[in-house]
């Protein structure tokens, strides 16, 4: 039980996909303009990562590695995640159209977000097994939406400051980005 207490607190805070591992920038950057923009992205990444964990898990285990084709892994984990990044975006499209609508471009994207991906292939290098597989990307995925929750919320906080010029725009929102990243290392202290 520790070691899966260990794996989330790792996964959340000190190995944080953003800000130590710099996985997901793209949709970091671009739906942090509003707190439920970046829920709903943060909501949609936990449930692709945790069950792409889950998936591609099975998939590496009982399918890649009797055949002796390990070596395909990346190709077959980015069709499972492609998989269920439909499923969602046809989920979202006929349930929840307010939140696909905003999430724009940004939905498919996640076939494509590193972070996604980087939790699949974590999984496998770091020997988990199938519980601890579906925690860490449960866990890794808790921890992106904590930060693009956080930074929206600093974002919505940056509309109403008067910053010199030449830091108007997106030359600030990367410094705060980076000022953040900052904030969240001083969790390096911690480890597994």
């Amino acid at each position: 039980m520790s070691k899966i207490l260990l794996i989330m607190l790792a996964a959340i805070l000190t190995e944080n996909f953003i800000f130590s591992k710099f996985y997901g920038i793209c949709p970091f950057l671009g739906v942090s303009d509003k707190p439920s923009t970046a829920l709903g992205m943060g909501m949609s990444v936990t449930f692709v990562m945790t069950l792409s964990s889950a998936a591609t898990y099975l998939v590496y285990h009982y399918i890649l590695t009797p055949l002796g084709l390990e070596y395909l892994k990346t190709v077959a984990f980015i069709l499972v995640i492609a998989a269920l990044v439909q499923f969602i975006e046809m989920f979202l499209k006929k349930y929840v159209s307010s939140l696909y609508s905003a999430l724009g471009i940004y939905l498919p994207l996640i076939t494509t977000n590193c972070a996604v991906l980087g939790a699949a292939l974590t999984n496998i290098q770091e020997g988990y097994t199938f519980v601890q597989s579906v925690v860490f990307g449960f866990s890794a995925a808790i921890g992106f939406t904590l930060a693009i929750l956080i930074f929206a919320g600093v974002r919505e906080r940056m509309k109403y400051c008067d910053p010199p010029k030449a830091f108007k725009g997106f030359p600030l929102v990367l410094l705060a980005a980076a000022l953040l990243a900052m904030a969240f290392s001083g969790f390096s202290g911690f480890s597994v």
